[in-house]
This record gives C-alpha cells, structure tokens and sequence, in this order.
C-alpha cells in the first residue's frame, strides 16, 4: 500500500550546501576505522625480531669496543625504521583509498541531479531516494513510498519486514514514517528526507558499533606463518648451538652471542609476511585502477584459479544504453485473425494506432526513471504523445514490483475522474501472454514477431492494461483482466571491447557462459556477436523452465556443453554455480539484485555490479565492477595471475637469497676461515632484500604468457615442493660461486680484509644476478633485462652507490672490516654476478618447465 501525496518539485541540497555541512558535522560514520600513526608503526617494529637482532648486536659491539660497528648498526636501524614507516603509510594511503571506494553508496538528489555518492558524504537535509536492494545509508523521514518496506532486524530483531509510509497531514510523526540507517529496503521505493548522520543516527544512539571485523587469516597468510615458524625454530636453533659451540669450545662467549646473532639474522625469512602485506594491499590498489573493487583479499589468491565464469548480458557485455528500437502493435481482427502494425525508430512520425501501445508502456515506468529502458520510453513517448497522454494528473496508488515468479511490473493508477482505476504492466512476453489469455492465432502472431525481434539481438518486453474499481487490490497482477496491446523492442549495443575479451578468456583456459533473464534468441544473438558460441557449434540455450525439470546429473552435463542459459531465475543461478562447483570448476559468477545474493555468496568468486546492483549484492560479493564492463572482470583475472605470478618470483627469491648469507656466516666456523659476515653485512644486505621482495617484484609487469596458459590448479600450495626446491637450488648456486671465490682469494694468499672485502662484493653482485634471473619465469634474459620496471632500476642503482661507499670510504672500510683490493680482483668479484646469472638463466630453461608443469610437486 502506498500514500502517494503529490510532491513538489524538490531539487535537494546544492553541493555548496551540502560540503558546508559535512564540515560541520563530520562524516556519515558510526565508527571511523583507526589510522595507524607513526608511533604505532615504530611500535610494531619494535617487535620485530629483525630490528631485536639488530640492536642486541649494536649492544655486543658496544661491550666489545667496537663503537664504529655499533654506530653503523644503528644507522642501519634507523634506515630500516625509515624505509618500514614509508611503505607502512603507503599501504595505509592504498588501503584509505580503497576504504572510500567500498563505503555504501547512497542516491540523491542535488542542485536537482540525481547522483550516486558515498554514504559517508550524506549529510542531514539531503534528498535520499530508497529502492528495493538498497542498504539505508541515514536516518531519514519518509517524503513519498510506494510499496517500502525495510527490514529492520539489525535494530530490533524482529525478522518481519516493516511497512512504511509517508506522513499525512495531521498524523503525529512515527517510526512507520521513518527509515533508519543500516536497514535494508527489501521492497518498493521511496524518497526521504535525511535527519540524522553518523552518531546521532538511530544505530549510533543504541551503540550498536560497525567496528571493522577481524577478518580470519587466508590460506596463503596461513601457509607463510607455518613456513616462517619452521625456518625461525631452524635458525635460532643453529644459533643457540653456534653460540654454545663459541663458548664452550673457545670461551668466546661475547663472540659467540654475535656469531648465534648473525647466523639469526641469515636465516630469520621475515620478509615473508610483509611480502603478502604489501602484494594484498597493491594488488587492491591496482585492481581498483581496473575499475574492480576488492572486498576480501582472498580473492586476489582465486583470481589466477578461476576456470569459469558466468556473466549476465545487459549492462555488462552490453552497454546498457537500452533504446526503443521498435514498437508492434495487436489488432485482433476478424475470426481472431491479428492484424500487425509496426514501427521502426527513425521512421515518420509515431502512427496513431500505436499511441496507446506507447502510453500503457509509459505508465508502466516510473515517473522519474532510473532503468534506461524506461527513460528510453519516456523519451520518446514525450517526442511522440501530446501532453495528455502522458496523464500527468493520475496518482500511482499501488505497485505489482517485479518478482522472480512474475517478471514484469504492474502500475494502478487513480485517473481524474476518479470513478475508476487505470492498470498497466509491462514485462517477459511469456507472462504478460500468460496474464492476458490471448486467442490462439494472436498467441502465435506474438510470439513469431517475439522471435524474430529477439534473434536480432532486441530485447523484447510486452505490454497491457486493464481496468479496476477501487481497493482492495488483488493479491496477485493476475487478479487483474488484462488486455494485450502490443511489444515494445529495444536495442542494447554490445560493449565493442568484449568479443576481445571473450576471446583472451579461450585462450587463458577460461570459460564464459552467458547467464541471462532475456529472451533465449535475444541471448543467443548477443552470444554470437561477443564470440560466445564455439565456432561450427549448434546455437542452443538452456532456458529457466528447461533447467526447472533437470535432474543434478543431467544439470551437470548440460553445463560441460552450453554456453548460453536464458530466462533464467535468480534462484536458478545458484542451482548453476552449484552444478559448476560440484565439477571442481572455480567459479565467478555475476549479479545485481537482491536475490542474486545467495549465488554470489556461493561463488568462489562473487562479482556485484557497482553501477546498477543492489547494496545487498554488493555486500554479498567479493568483487564489485565500479563500471559494470566485462572486460574490467577479465582484467582482473589477468592481474590477479600477474599477483600471483610475482608473489611466487618474490617468495622465490627471498628464500634463495638466505641460503648463501646463512652459508656464508657458517661456512667460516666449520672451515677455519675468517670471519666473512657480521651483522653490519647482514643489514646491509637487508637493505636490498626487504625493497626488492616487497615493492621491486610487486611492480613486475606481466609474463607474456599469463593469459594463454591454463588456471593455476587452487588446490596447489603456494610454497611446493618444487618451488622449494627452485629457490634452494639457486641459493645453492650463490653459497658455491661466492664460498669458492673466497677460498680461492684465501689460497692466493689475498690479505683477509681485502678477501672480506671481495667476496661480500660477489656475494652482492650475486643477489643482483638472484633478482635478474627471478624476473621472468618464461623469457630470456635479455627479454627480462629489457621488462620496464623503474623501481628495480633505483634499487640495484641505489645498491651499487652503497656498496661504492662501502669500499671507497675509509671510516666506512673500517666498519665493515674491508680493505680496498685491487681492481682486477674487484671486477673478478663482479664478473662473478654475470656468471651466476648466466648459470641461473642456463639452470632456469631446464629446469623451470618442469616446475611450471608440475605446480604443486
């Protein structure tokens, strides 16, 4: 039921206004979430047992004497500390970023306009308008409804949907004629006027608190706690047993606490977690710049896995740009014989007889019109009609929404004489037919023309009325004695960059199904201009109804052959991903409605549309398409296997990088050999490793087979085997060229410092050849060499300016325990990098198919 008072024309709050009171009374938030200031990142890294290490080694050199070292170590600190609050505030300004574009989004009405804004900008005398999906954004008073109801069980708990009204004259104001925010429009539409933001709404006041949900660690966080536990049990094992060693065998006990230390720091991998920090929160951030909006980062891992994906049509391989492209309409003639009359938009003016045909349509729609069908008609029906036919004086009195069992929508309208009430519907050709019982031949004439308009690819809705007494209304439209008056076609132009999207999905092993509520020679046609349909395939479409009377094993080998399903129900969608699922596909899946909800959720990946979707599938969802394109959704599956990829490249190369600087402060101990590593070494080398993991391979571009290659298999660790393997064999590699070369520098008999000296500089240039050859799992070297990626550029720049100083600066030799060598032996130490970086590459093409054909060995 609704009360519909005539409403002036209201244009709502200028934006002037509107920025003038969001200043004054803040953002529309209960609980802003809580920005991590400096003081809590340096108290976070006051934990970490990196920077512990670190300055419990300063503290050795201090007992030592050693004041240079001591000084160096917390120069290296207070680096760490730099560079850790930097990338710490650039995830925090991504995140921030991403935060504003996942706020709920609200419609209003300013300076006239509608707009769509986020709900945190609403503020109080803002014009809100409310329709069935929509999450409440404010506390707001009821203006005009029609047919709302909300669900309000986050507030009282009361399950049943409430009934909502506008304010008669003369009522006192109650909660029936108010909306409040966090509650859900479950059905009608609405304007309301805001009253109350933030705090001061309804929910603030009850101290119900939107505090950010702790969010259960994804499989992937999970995998790299369980590895880094593993190797810090392993490292600090070895260095209690080195310290013991030093103590017991030598009586070195201070020495041998900064030996245990070094040999810690080796082998610590704490870049590991901060590695999926800084991959979750950029690989967001660079989703967000597709248009694709991220709300669980355990999507980001299932993105590379997807092998299936159902999409719907309009507005999403469609522009959404639906126009009236032709209008027929039925003249039942004698011996039911229907006599046709149609138009084409471009043709003379609009015949008379399908004036009415193009009124009924009109009345059909909303007044003010979202759907762009809808703007569509009322475009030309004012082009078209004289003024009176548009009836600006009825007053819509009741509302028939669409509903999965009926599609189509019913108006009642009060005329002026009001002696009678006026019925209009518009919707699927099949229900209308089915409401208005046509005789067989017009039946046939119909659905013929239905046919051949929607194997043009329009999309075809039909139209009747019928009259009414007075209330009370039918439960149902079919309570109704409706009269056909003819179909109304509209074009919706296929999105230009989909049939080169459809065809990147073939080839990256990905496939797409067309999942629709359109006409089934309407989807088939658009499937055959997207590329959708196998080539020399027969056209078929698996309808709703045809679904309906499958069993689960038939449903099942329907889906393994079709690519097309129309007329299909929301809740058939969920039948759909289930039968998908239960093949052991990955699979993402599109919608918009509210009772597209429980498909989305069902999804291995849930994809809302932000455009035209309902809050409650936005909510729903894992992934929200801010422009509603299919493209954005293939973009996203091809970032997500770049994140995937590079994740692997940096995982890779952080675990080989340890095993030589682990070897290294071993090797010396077991063999006799002077010291080569001390902990100033290793936080240098930790200068390089932390940047290089984290932001270096995070920026990587693209493999040039990341869309012409199969779904990563979901079920395989991120860590195998025969990634293990990989990394340990390449720090193997590094441990064996840079451990030779100083046992060969010794046996010549080079001077210690200057044999310290040199094989820390191989040891450098062989971590810089570490990076060179874990670029590019596939390609050579020169084609990884010539990968654009500035950041890797100022890294290894910045490395070898540090290292110059390391060597040229005589206070800095001294600390690090160096002596300057001979040319010759300095470009033998960097010689050593290009040959380790040719083994690696040479290593790489023998080895690395197998890796890639056996992901989870």
């Amino acid at each position: 039921m609704n009360e519909h008072a005539s409403l002036a024309a209201d244009s709502g709050l200028s934006q002037t206004q509107a920025d003038r009171l969001l200043a004054e009374d803040g953002p529309n938030e209960l609980s802003p979430p809580k920005k991590r200031r400096a003081w809590h990142i340096l108290a976070d890294l006051a934990r970490e047992p990196m920077l512990q290490l670190l300055l419990a080694a300063g503290a050795v050199y201090l007992l030592l004497g050693n004041r240079g070292e001591a000084l160096m170590l917390l120069a290296f600190v207070l680096l760490t500390v730099i560079i850790s609050v930097s990338q710490e505030q650039r995830t925090e300004r991504v995140l921030e970023a991403l935060r504003d574009l996942s706020s709920p989004r609200a419609q209003v009405i300013r300076d006239g306009k509608t707009l769509r804004i986020a709900g945190r900008e609403l503020v109080c005398g803002d014009l809100l308008l409310l329709t069935e999906g929509d999450r409440v954004a404010a506390d707001a008073q009821l203006l005009q409804a029609n047919d709302l109801q909300c669900d309000e069980s986050l507030l009282s708990g009361e399950s049943l949907a409430v009934a909502k009204h506008s304010q008669e004259p003369g009522q006192a104001l109650g909660e029936q004629h108010q909306v409040f925010a966090g509650t859900l429009v479950v059905s009608g539409q609405g304007r309301a006027r805001v009253t109350a933001t933030g705090p001061r709404t309804e929910m603030g006041r009850i101290g119900k608190s939107l505090a950010e949900i702790d969010i259960p660690p994804t499989p992937l966080h999970q995998q790299t706690r369980r590895l880094v536990r593993i190797f810090s049990v392993i490292g600090l094992s070895l260095s209690l047993l080195l310290f013991l060693i030093y103590g017991l065998a030598r009586g070195e006990w201070l020495s041998g606490l900064l030996a245990g230390i070094t040999l810690a720091m080796s082998m610590l991998p704490q870049e590991f977690l901060l590695i999926l920090t800084v991959f979750m929160a950029m690989g967001a951030w660079r989703l967000s710049r597709q248009q694709v909006l991220t709300r669980r980062p355990a999507t980001i891992e299932t993105l590379g896995s997807a092998t299936v994906l159902c999409t719907d049509k309009t507005g999403t391989l469609t522009l959404n740009q639906m126009a009236v492209a032709e209008l027929t309409a039925y003249m039942p003639g004698p011996g039911g014989a229907a006599s046709l009359l149609t138009w084409s938009v471009g043709d003379k003016p609009l015949p008379a007889g399908l004036h009415p045909l193009l009124e009924w349509a009109v009345l059909a729609s909303e007044r003010e019109p979202f759907d762009p069908m809808e703007r569509s008609l009322l475009a030309l029906a004012q082009a078209q009609l004289p003024a009176e036919a548009l009836h600006p004086a009825w007053v819509l009195v009741h509302e028939y929404a669409l509903s999965p069992s009926l599609p189509a929508m019913t108006h009642v309208w009060q005329t002026e004489d009001q002696a009678s009430h006026a019925v209009a519907i518009k919707g699927a050709v099949e229900a209308v037919l089915a409401l208005c019982a046509p005789e067989p031949q017009l039946r046939a004439a119909v659905q013929a023309q239905t046919e051949a308009m929607a194997a043009r690819g329009l999309r075809v809705l039909a139209v009747a009325q019928a009259e009414w007494p007075g209330p009370p209304w039918p439960a149902e439209p079919a309570g109704f004695a409706f009269k056909l008056l003819g179909l109304l076609a509209f074009a919706d132009p296929l999105r230009p960059e989909v049939p080169a999207a459809i065809a990147e999905c073939r080839a990256a092993g990905l496939r797409v199904l067309m999942v629709t509520g359109d006409h089934p020679a309407t989807a088939l046609a658009i499937a055959g201009q997207a590329g959708l349909l196998p080539s020399g395939a027969t056209a078929q479409a698996l309808t709703g109804t045809d679904m309906a009377g499958l069993s689960d094993a038939e449903m099942q080998r329907q889906v393994q052959s079709l690519q097309v399903f129309a007329r299909i129900k929301p809740a058939q969608k969920l039948a759909l991903v289930e039968a998908l699922k239960a093949q052991g596909e990955v699979v993402a899946m599109t919608g918009d409605g509210v009772n597209d909800a429980p498909s989305l959720k069902a999804a291995h990946i849930g994809i809302a549309m932000g455009g035209r979707g309902t809050d409650v599938a936005r909510e729903a969802a894992s992934l929200v398409l801010l422009d509603d394109n299919f493209a954005s959704i293939v973009h996203a599956v091809r970032l997500g296997r770049r994140i995937f990829d590079n994740l692997r490249k940096a995982l890779a190369f952080v675990m080989a990088v340890h095993v030589p600087i682990a070897g290294l402060s071993l090797l010396p101990l077991l063999l006799g050999w002077p010291v080569i590593l001390s902990p100033v070494h290793i936080a240098f080398l930790e200068l390089l490793i932390d940047p290089v993991c984290s932001v270096v391979f995070e920026a990587e571009p693209e493999e040039a087979d990341v869309m012409s290659r199969p779904p990563r298999d979901p079920a395989a660790p991120l860590f195998s085997t025969g990634l293990v393997l990989w990394s340990l064999a390449q720090g193997g590699v590094l441990l064996l060229a840079v451990g030779g070369w100083f046992a060969s520098l010794l046996s010549a008999g080079v001077e210690e410092a200057q044999a310290r000296a040199l094989a820390f500089t191989a040891l450098v240039a062989c971590d810089m050849a570490l990076i060179l050859a874990n670029r590019s799992m596939s390609g050579g070297m020169v084609k990884g060499w010539l990968r654009p990626n500035r950041l890797l550029w100022l890294m290894l720049g910045g490395t070898v300016a540090l290292l110059a100083l390391a060597l040229g600066v005589p206070v800095l030799r001294e600390v690090f325990r160096f002596a300057l060598p001979p040319l010759p032996l300095l470009g033998g130490a960097l010689g050593l990098g290009l040959l380790v970086l040719l083994l690696l590459e040479a290593f790489k093409r023998l080895l690395w198919r197998g890796l890639r054909a056996r992901p989870a060995a």
